[in-house]
């Protein structure tokens, strides 16, 4: 799994302002103290965990080997099968340790992701790895965003003297519309915290 897969959205683009990757929210209309959008960003992960480990309990009960050693068998050569047995428990051995050690770590981070929720008055950000979590928050009039390096890499949200990167789970050439939608939510929250836009 590398960092820069698909993120996998919360929500449905928006309509009226083209959120791609946000979900803008109201508790009720012409309610701005209650305008929110949140950005949820994880890894696109093509095979659950337990999916991963069927599939590899599959490969591990094959009985091909054991069949052209029964029926070398059955046609008198009897010392094939149990060489045939003692292949396939080194097999299995090997093929058992490798894909333990591999769900393990998969399993460990099948479930990493980054949280940005801009409501009322803050902007908080958690980044989910492993068994570790990073939160930070803002006050969103004193956010900056910014690339790190280039428009491709990950991008900087900093302010008051904290920083955080985000856009892990993002392709690389989709950071920037992540950027740019951060930014757009951040002056329309100074604009007016979220007054509906006309």
């Amino acid at each position: 799994m590398t960092p820069t897969l698909s993120a996998q959205f919360i929500g449905r683009r928006s309509a009226a302002h083209g959120l791609r990757f946000g979900q803008e929210s109201t508790a009720a209309p012409g309610a701005p103290q209650d305008w929110s959008v949140r950005w949820q960003l994880k890894r696109n992960c093509s095979l659950a965990p337990r999916q991963l480990m069927l599939c590899c309990l599959g490969l591990c009960l094959c009985v091909v080997s054991l069949a052209i050693g029964a029926g070398f068998w059955w046609t008198g050569a009897v010392m094939v099968l149990p060489f045939a047995g003692v292949e396939l428990l080194a097999m299995g051995l090997a093929l058992g340790l490798a894909v333990g050690l591999t769900m393990f770590a998969y399993a460990r981070h099948a479930a990493d992701n980054e949280s940005i929720r801009l409501g009322p008055g803050r902007l908080i950000v958690e980044y989910a790895f492993g068994q570790r979590i990073e939160r930070v928050e803002f006050t969103p009039a004193w956010v900056r965003v910014e690339p790190e390096h280039g428009d491709r890499s990950l991008i900087e949200l900093s302010g008051q003297g904290r920083k955080i990167s985000v856009g892990r789970f993002v392709r690389p050439e989709l950071r920037r519309e992540l950027a740019d939608e951060l930014r757009w939510a951040l002056r329309r929250w100074s604009n007016g915290a979220g007054a509906p836009a006309v």
